[in-house]
């Protein structure tokens, strides 16, 4: 059965929708900055070996620790899904969203993409040189790595950029359906990034989770900011672009 809602019955569901994003935002901000403190707290304390260690082993091959279990097939297609969190993907993935939003008129939004991506990756840089955590010699690694190890890069960066990408690109989104498929695929991606990299032998598990917790804390800021500017009209709304110079 259809409702019909009323000109001020609209308005009043607006405006507490517009409330409750920042709210939202806010409140996973803390939540996954509080769940990074709390895993950094239990690395520094090497209360996570264990754990680590036995999500580790339990995908290699008892009998050959270089030998991730599955098909052949699936070690590949690991290789293939951790490259989206590569350096070079996400930097290709973020300049193509900046331009596209440059050229959809969306001058504000693209800027704070700009930012929010920029941003992340100089705090992970930050984290990692602040932890200094060894890579996982538990097992031999399936793909080349280069960095310290907390907390994860991949799954960091990842949280940083396909999540921000996708709360940003899905606020200049009208229909919510494109929305929620926006913000479900970021969250796929980034999701399939951290774990190649604890099938790939190259991040123990707490890595990951810490790299997902800090990267989803900031993505949620820039989540809240966007909203704010778009409150000032410094971000453009669903639908709007900015005037032509």
């Amino acid at each position: 059965m259809n409702v019909l809602l009323t000109p001020a019955t609209r308005l009043w569901v607006r405006l507490h929708l517009n409330e409750i994003g920042p709210l939202v935002s806010l409140a996973g901000c803390a939540f996954f900055a509080w769940a990074f403190v709390a895993i950094a707290g239990e690395v520094f304390e090497g209360e996570t070996h264990a754990f680590d260690s036995a999500i580790l082993l339990s995908l290699r091959n008892p009998q050959n620790l270089a030998d991730p279990i599955g098909p052949s097939w699936l070690e590949e297609s690991a290789r293939d899904i951790t490259g989206l969190g590569g350096y070079a993907i996400l930097t290709i993935v973020t300049v193509s969203a900046f331009v596209y939003l440059l050229m959809a008129g969306k001058r504000g939004a693209a800027l704070l993409v700009a930012v929010a991506v920029i941003g992340g990756t100089l705090l992970s840089t930050g984290l990692k040189l602040g932890f200094e955590r060894p890579r996982p010699d538990l097992v031999p690694h399936a793909a080349r790595v280069y960095t310290a190890s907390f907390p994860s890069g991949h799954a960091m960066l990842s949280a940083v950029t396909y999540l921000t990408l996708g709360a940003l690109l899905s606020r200049v989104q009208e229909r919510r359906r494109m929305q929620a498929f926006i913000m479900g695929l970021a969250v796929a991606i980034t999701l399939l990034v951290g774990v190649s990299r604890i099938y790939l032998g190259v991040h123990w598990p707490s890595d990951v989770l810490g790299g997902w917790a800090v990267g989803a804390a900031w993505a949620s800021l820039c989540w809240f900011v966007a909203l704010q500017l778009q409150r000032r009209g410094q971000v453009e709304k669903p639908g709007e672009t900015s005037s032509p110079s």
